[in-house]
This record gives C-alpha cells, structure tokens and sequence, in this order.
C-alpha cells in the first residue's frame, strides 16, 4: 500500500474517532462493539477502515437503538492466541454483544469455538472463508451466531482450478497455509484440479515463521510442475516465492486472494509476476456495488482495491442494523434472530448508506422488514450464515491491482456444478 493511502486510511480512522467522540456527546448512552482484525498487516488495516466507516454512517444517523456505538477494535496480528485474547478482553472487560471479525478462518475458529458461542455472542465476519465453518453450523455448534459476508472457500478453490485449465497447464504444485483457511482450500484445489484432469504433482504444507521454506520447495520441485496455486499470506508467500524462483521454478503462478497486496507486488518485484493470476470473490455488478465504490472513494482518497473491503462494510451494515432492530442491551442471539428482518428479499429495499441506514431503522421501528443492497449486492444468508458470490481473477502491474476477469454468480455455479 502506498504511503498516500496509508495516510488516506489514518486520517479516517482519526476523523471516525473524532465524528463519534463529536456525536457520543449530544447522546445519553454508548454502545460498545468488538473488531477482532490484523491492523499490523498492510491489507487489514483498511478493512479495519472499512468497519469504523459503517459505525461513523450509523452516528451520523443518531446511533443504533437510541445509543451511539463505539468500536473496540483489537489487532489478531493473525494468530489465533492474540485473536482468542483479544475477543476475550472485547467479551468479558468490555461486555460486547456483537464481534466483527476474525479475518483469517484459522483466527476466526478458535474465537467462535471458545469464545463467542460459549458466550452468546454475534460473530460476523467479513473475511473467513473456510467450508469448516458450514460443517460446524450444519452440526448445530454455532448456535446461530455466527455469519459471514464472505462466499466459502469453495468459490476460490474452484476459480483457481478454471484459471489452471484456460492456461492449458497439465500439472501445478500446490502450496497451503497450515491453518484453516489454507488447509480448506488447499484441499479443494486439489480436488477441483484433478477434477478437470489436471496432475496436482505436490501438495505442501507451509508454516508460520521459518526461516527457510528451501525443503519445501525442493519436494515442490521434483516433478517440474507447470504451474504453483498458492493459499498462503503475503510474509511466507513472499519467502516460498523467493525461493521457487531461486531454485528455477516457473513464473506461471496462480493464488487466492489473500495475495492481493502491495507488500507482496513489492517484495517480489513486477519483474517476476509476468504470468500471475489471482482470485477473489466480487461484488456483482449493480447499481450498489458501484455507489460502495464510489462512496469508499470519496472517504478514503482512493477506491477499495484490497480483500475484503465491501466484505467488511456489508457485514458492520447488516450487523448494526440487526443490533437496531433488537433494541438496546440485546444479547448476541438477540441480534442474531433479527439479521433475517435486514436481508429479506420481499422487505423495503434500502441503500448502504446513511440515507439508507436511517429508512432502515424506520421501517424496522414500524415493525418491518429491509432488503439491504449492499456493497456486494443483496446480501443473502443461507440458513448455515453463508453467502454465495460473483468471482474475478485479477494481476498486479505497476500502479497496483488489475482486474484481469469478472465471472458472475450464474457462471461461478454452473462450473462448481460441472466439477460436482
């Protein structure tokens, strides 16, 4: 992320803290929520932005159920123990209902497990993508407590396996993050790779902080794949890349999302990302989409071109909203049971934005119901708290991330379907 933008994102965050501090003020009561999210990564920071942005809209609108809201936000730094600390300080110190987060699946699981449902409290989160999730709720272990804005690691898996196939690439090596998220879509890949007939020749766990993936690569190496799929975080992604180039390894790269980043464009340098493809889910392409953009834009001094970012909106949007239409001091599943009410297709559609954050507590007041159309359109939940979504992949140049290809929503099933 340029210096530019970062200081773009810190001077949002510091006018959030003073719109809210400004508004708190002329109001009797305050009502704290919780943000478990890596602020000490360069791509998470904004997705933290992206948050307060949505609880500023809210202020500005008189608050959420009489009160104004304020967010505790804690850094996960992605690791599950920080992450499980932090939302057991937001949970047990400061008494919060609702926990926007984790970004990772392997942060978010162990925060939900131990802490969140044990807890009766909301977990809605932007970014973790991981099918474990799904199973669990189909077990009826998440209590109804847990949602996501975020499609399943299903829909990335997949587009990585049709990037594979358009390319012509006849065999890729596979490398994942040993956690969650990676060991969930690491395994999908694979699957959808040899699928479509195509040799998934190495399958390679990769580890937090060592100081030499050297082994790894070489396994990765022995059979000369055409191709590397990488589910893996821009620190190790940048060290697992450095080393497959040092040792001859081909340049034709595909990755998940969690990749999109100027810290590993710039770490590996342009010269070597020639034949890179990523992936990523999208907003589809509606008239919603495109007023997040332009809004997101305004606020920040450039458009949201990180993971997660509409994401992130959508999920503090649909949350507040459920928190309005609960009342004041509502417990976690309180909320939860209201977040149907804010996504019912035959509700009164409203904008996500103050305009149409204030119809909505309105309509609510009034014993209604709302179809919020988001910032990656009409968000709707299934009973598991899963969301469905279009796809892109998308390459870095100079001047940052490009998109190469949108897939719609129609187009993304058809070809799940066609690998089922």
């Amino acid at each position: 992320m340029s210096g530019l933008r970062n200081m773009a994102l810190a001077l949002g965050l510091a006018m959030g803290v003073m719109t809210l501090g400004g508004a708190a003020s002329a109001q009797e009561c305050t009502t704290k929520i919780g943000a478990v999210l890596p602020t000490s990564v360069d791509w998470g920071k904004p997705i933290a932005a992206t948050a307060q942005y949505v609880v500023d809209i809210a202020n500005e609108t008189g608050g959420v159920a009489g009160c104004q809201i304020e967010m505790v936000l804690r850094d996960t730094q992605t690791d599950p123990k920080v992450g499980v600390d932090a939302a057991k300080a937001l949970v047990d110190l400061d008494g919060v209902q609702l926990l926007l987060g984790a970004v990772s699946s392997g942060v978010s699981m162990p925060i939900l497990t131990s802490v969140t449902v044990p807890a009766g409290v909301l977990q809605m989160s932007c970014c973790s993508s991981s099918t474990a999730f799904t199973v669990l709720a189909e077990e009826g272990k998440t209590g109804g407590l847990f949602y996501r804005t975020f499609a399943t690691s299903g829909v990335q898996a997949a587009v990585g396996a049709m990037v594979a196939r358009d390319e012509g690439y006849k065999s890729v090596a596979v490398f994942y993050k040993n956690d969650d998220w990676g060991q969930d879509i690491g395994k999908l890949v694979a699957e959808d790779l040899e699928s479509l007939g195509i040799e998934v020749t190495a399958f390679i766990a990769i580890n937090d902080a060592q100081a030499s993936y050297r082994a790894e690569v070489t396994e990765a190496l022995k059979d000369s794949p055409e191709a590397i799929y990488m589910a893996l975080y821009p620190k190790e992604g940048t060290q697992v890349v450095r080393e497959w180039l040092s040792l001859g390894g081909t340049q034709n790269m595909i990755a998940a999302n969690a990749l999109r980043s100027d810290e590993f464009r710039d770490n590996v340098g342009m010269q070597y990302l020639g034949n890179f493809t990523g992936t990523d889910t999208s907003s589809p392409r509606t008239d919603s989409a495109s007023a997040f953009v332009d809004a997101y834009t305004a606020r920040f001094d450039g458009p949201p071109n990180g993971p997660g970012l509409a994401n992130s909106y959508d999920a503090t949007m649909i949350a507040l909203m459920a928190m309005h239409a609960a009342g004041k001091d509502a417990s976690g599943s309180e909320i939860a049971a209201k977040i149907g009410m804010i996504t019912d297709p035959n509700g009164t559609p409203v904008t996500a934005d103050a305009a149409g954050f204030a119809q909505a507590k309105d309509v609510l007041d009034g014993g209604g119901s709302v179809s919020y159309q988001g910032a990656t359109g009409n968000v709707l939940f299934d009973k598991n708290g899963d969301v469905s979504a279009p796809a892109v992949t998308w390459g870095f140049s100079e001047g940052g991330i490009d998109e190469k290809q949108y897939i719609s929503l129609t187009e993304v099933n058809a070809f799940m379907s066609s690998l089922n």
